[in-house]
């Protein structure tokens, strides 16, 4: 079993567009979504789920596009 693990990493918006880019073009194709974040590759499988969030909270507002999956298939 794989260790628990939270991190958030700020990309440039050259570096976010290019992984939406090829998120996107895996969504269209049908294919496994593969991405290193912190130095680790994780693989999305085709089974993933996809949602996006909005939260607000006093002066700041917050939108995530989050991808959920089981590690059981």
């Amino acid at each position: 079993m794989k260790p628990e693990r939270d991190v958030e990493k700020v990309y440039s918006n050259k570096e976010f567009i290019a992984k939406l880019r090829r998120l996107a073009d895996a969504l269209e194709s049908g294919d496994e979504f593969e991405i290193q974040i912190a130095g680790e590759r994780i693989y999305v499988p085709v089974r993933a789920q996809y949602s996006i969030e909005h939260e607000r909270e006093g002066e700041e507002e917050e939108i995530e596009f989050q991808i959920k999956w089981s590690l059981k298939p």
